[in-house]
């Protein structure tokens, strides 16, 4: 069975894959194999399209005063922080020098000051403000992900906690 696929979706196919298929291979797999059009859907759910290095800090824990309801914000409560920042590490890897790469603290400073920082209403905001933040005081990093949890909340029933991941690529977040 053919399938046809719209230039759009040819298009970003064809930009994703380039550095590892020739455009004929690209084409013969396009049209040829309608299972690619699965896989490369499936790349763009799991954001698997930024791949390469990164940088990775987990299980951060602060206490801030966010939220929207009143005592939140007046006795705050402990948040968990997860952040991925991807960027190239193959200087750092072959120099196994800290001038080649990015300290792990210059990151977790910068998770430190927004979240012990001034109060925010949403998680959504705090997140955002985390990868923005990162995003504009580190050029080499290309894309930032940024969870943040809250594990107290009126919620009745077990968990660990509940929050937001966000995802901000340089090229789209942060236009020249």
């Amino acid at each position: 069975m053919q399938r046809t696929y719209n230039w759009t979706t040819q298009f970003i196919f064809s930009w994703l894959c380039d550095d590892f298929f020739e455009i004929s291979e690209l084409d013969a797999m396009m049209w040829n194999d309608p299972s690619w059009s699965l896989v490369f859907l499936d790349m763009m759910q799991n954001d698997e399209i930024i791949g390469g290095d990164k940088l990775i800090l987990r299980g951060l824990m602060f206490h801030g005063f966010h939220g929207v309801k009143p005592e939140e914000k007046t006795l705050g409560q402990k948040f968990l922080i997860d952040v991925d920042a991807w960027m190239d590490l193959r200087a750092a890897g072959k120099s196994d020098q800290m001038s080649d790469t990015l300290s792990y603290t210059e990151i977790y400073r910068v998770v430190k000051e927004v979240v012990e920082g001034p109060s925010h209403n949403l998680l959504e905001s705090v997140a955002q403000q985390i990868a923005l933040t990162t995003l504009t005081k580190y050029p080499q990093i290309s894309a930032v992900r940024v969870k943040v949890g809250k594990p107290h909340v009126a919620v009745h029933g077990p968990l660990d906690y509940l929050g937001v991941e966000i995802l901000r690529r340089r090229i789209v977040d942060l236009p020249n």
